[in-house]
């Protein structure tokens, strides 16, 4: 036999070698790989509207400062507005760091379920079904 694995013959339909086994589904992706991290998107959501909120009491403060007080509040509303704007930016580069990971533990799963796949067309893995996944 050439250009197959062996045990196995020509696909009828397509020109590639017959598997033993099903495709890529014989890697089975578990319900656990592919949950959402609901807790790192709430976060992020959270840290950017904190931003927002500080951002809007910047701008009431100012307002305020500057009805009440006129120019002599200028000094107080410089060191206040450069401390506030500096909070909400780490604020939302938190939320986005967030997102950061998000992405991350993606790409992780990803690449362990292709490693998996890998070693299955190799043959390398062993002939497990189903993996569980252990206690959190």
């Amino acid at each position: 036999m050439t250009g197959g694995i062996a045990g196995a013959g020509q696909d009828e339909h397509r020109n590639t070698p017959k598997r033993d086994h099903p495709g890529d589904p014989a890697m089975q992706v578990r319900a656990d790989d592919l949950e959402p991290y609901v807790g790192l998107r709430y976060l992020s959501k959270l840290f950017k509207l904190m931003a927002i909120i500080l951002l809007l009491l910047l701008v009431a403060e100012i307002i305020t400062g500057l009805v009440a007080q006129g120019s002599a509040a200028i000094p107080t509303l410089l060191a206040e507005t450069s401390r506030l704007v500096v909070l909400a930016g780490l604020l939302w580069g938190s939320g986005d760091l967030a997102i950061l990971l998000i992405d991350m533990g993606h790409d992780v799963r990803a690449g362990r379920i292709l490693l998996g796949r890998m070693q299955l067309h190799q043959g390398d893995a062993p002939k497990k079904e189903f993996v569980e996944r252990g206690p959190r």
